[in-house]
C-alpha cells in the first residue's frame, strides 16, 4: 500500500494576509451595464485582473497597470477603492497564501489590440450581474453586485 501524499504547506496559514489590488473593469453599452472578466492563467477561472503591490505606485495605479498587462484595459480609474475581498491565492509551488484584494473602479474607454498577457487569458464582456454570477469569491460576488446596484444612478 502506498504510503499517503503530503499536502503543500499552506504559506499563509498563521501568517500575515497579503495584500493584492485589482480593477473591477466596467462600461455602459447601449445604456446597460457591463463588466469585463479575465480568465486567471492556471484555472481559468473568471476573475478580474489584479496584482502585488509595486515599490513606489500608489494602490489604483498598480490596479491600472494590472488592467492593462492582463486585459489590455485603458480608462479612468477612480482613486478611492470600492471595497475589497479575500481569496487564497495558490502560488506556482503549489503553496497558498491568503490574499486580501483592494478593488478600484476602472471605466473603461478602450481595449488596445495588443498586450502583454492577451494569449494567456481570454477576455469578455458581460452584464454586471451576469459577471457577479460567475466568480467564485462571494466577497468579490457581493462587491460587484453592490457596484450594479450603485452605479446607474452615479455615473451613467
Amino acid at each position: 500500500m502506498k504510503p499517503a501524499k503530503a499536502k503543500k504547506k499552506r504559506v499563509g496559514a498563521g501568517s500575515v494576509v497579503r495584500t493584492q489590488y485589482a480593477a473591477l473593469p466596467w462600461r455602459i453599452n447601449s445604456g446597460r451595464l457591463e463588466v469585463m472578466l479575465v480568465t486567471s492563467r492556471d484555472t481559468k477561472r473568471w476573475v478580474i485582473p489584479k496584482g502585488w503591490p509595486m515599490k513606489g505606485r500608489k494602490p489604483h495605479i498598480v490596479a491600472a497597470i494590472e488592467a492593462v498587462q492582463e486585459a489590455g484595459l485603458i480608462g479612468k480609474m477612480d482613486k478611492a477603492k470600492l471595497g475589497d475581498f479575500r481569496y487564497e491565492k495558490r502560488l506556482d509551488s503549489g503553496a497558498t497564501v491568503d490574499c486580501c484584494v483592494e478593488v478600484f473602479s476602472l471605466r473603461v474607454q478602450r481595449q488596445r489590440k495588443k498586450w502583454r498577457e492577451k494569449k494567456q487569458r481570454a477576455t469578455r464582456w458581460f452584464e454586471c450581474v451576469g459577471a457577479a454570477g460567475l466568480v467564485e469569491e462571494p466577497e468579490l460576488r457581493d462587491l460587484m453586485l453592490g457596484f450594479c446596484r450603485g452605479l446607474p444612478q452615479q455615473k451613467s
